[in-house]
């Protein structure tokens, strides 16, 4: 475990310098979403932001006066971990699931950091762990060592039914940061719903082998979900089209529903460098707080 730690603290050091650096700001605002409440109004000065002005208050006088917020104090970051075995994918002993726990991990250990609230849900098609919101870096090791010590129960996936166990559970407003393979049907209602009541972070892992599939002949292929052995002939171009059309397609609708609803969204392949991944998608989600 102690090395799995020092490896995420050298990506959460390696983020932290990289935002610091080249965005010149903290680290704070990449977990800080819509996390403000009014406070009270005060006359406009030069230079304030129009859209902050309230009008209403306005009105009643002979002055303008702009709204002032204050950020609430008890930011919660929430985990949702897809860790069902179609996440088992992967080249060098590295899987999707590796790749996705990384991610997870060192995003924890950096939100406990900013004083945030964590919590986590891991499921398959069903729940297989789940850690309540509590603050503390004593905590968020504890998070990270349960998440990687995790074995999971089931093989199968049911994103439909977790996104909706998730929206019972989270009754208040956070940053959702949610991460999976999304190889699953009739999800789509319940993420947009997830976009609409959160600010959801949504982080899509994948593996090349799923987008371009190597060409071997007729080949046995075990299904990790559902324990069956099928054999594929890998040389078929519709096949291999067939194959990276699906993920295109589940790709397109989760990036057209992020727009829609103004979530973020990121693609990372296990062959990629993920910490330079996430470092793009915080320049998107600070500038997007401004």
């Amino acid at each position: 475990m102690q090395e799995i730690l020092s490896k995420l603290r050298k990506y959460e050091i390696k983020i932290r310098k990289a935002i610091n650096t080249q965005m010149k700001g903290n680290f704070h605002s990449v977990f800080k979403g819509a996390g403000l409440e009014f406070s009270d109004v005060r006359d406009y000065v030069y230079g304030d932001d129009v859209r902050r002005i309230d009008w209403n208050v306005s009105a009643k006088g002979e002055r303008t006066y702009v709204k002032e917020f204050k950020e609430e104090k008890e930011q919660t970051v929430f985990f949702l971990l897809d860790v069902s075995a179609s996440l088992e994918i992967g080249k060098n002993n590295y899987t999707k699931l590796q790749l996705a726990k990384e991610i997870c991990g060192v995003l924890m250990l950096s939100a406990v950091k900013e004083d945030s609230y964590i919590g986590l849900i891991c499921f398959s098609d069903q729940k297989e762990k789940y850690i309540k919101p509590k603050k503390g870096l004593r905590y968020g090791y504890e998070a990270i060592l349960n998440l990687f010590n995790l074995e999971p129960v089931s093989k199968q996936t049911n994103l439909e039914q977790m996104l909706a166990f998730s929206l019972k559970m989270l009754k208040r407003k956070s940053v959702i940061i949610l991460v999976s393979d999304f190889i699953d049907e009739n999800y789509l209602k319940n993420l947009q719903t997830l976009a609409q009541k959160h600010d959801l972070v949504i982080v899509h892992v994948y593996d090349t082998q799923e987008v371009n599939m190597p060409s071997l002949g007729i080949i046995p292929v075990f299904d990790n979900e559902s324990g069956k052995t099928v054999w594929l002939n890998t040389s078929s171009p519709t096949l291999r089209e067939e194959l990276a059309e699906k993920f295109e397609t589940t790709k397109n609708n989760i990036e057209e529903i992020s727009k829609k609803l103004k979530a973020n969204y990121v693609a990372i392949n296990t062959e990629d460098d993920f910490v330079a991944q996430l470092i793009k998608l915080f320049r998107v989600r600070r500038t997007k707080g401004k």
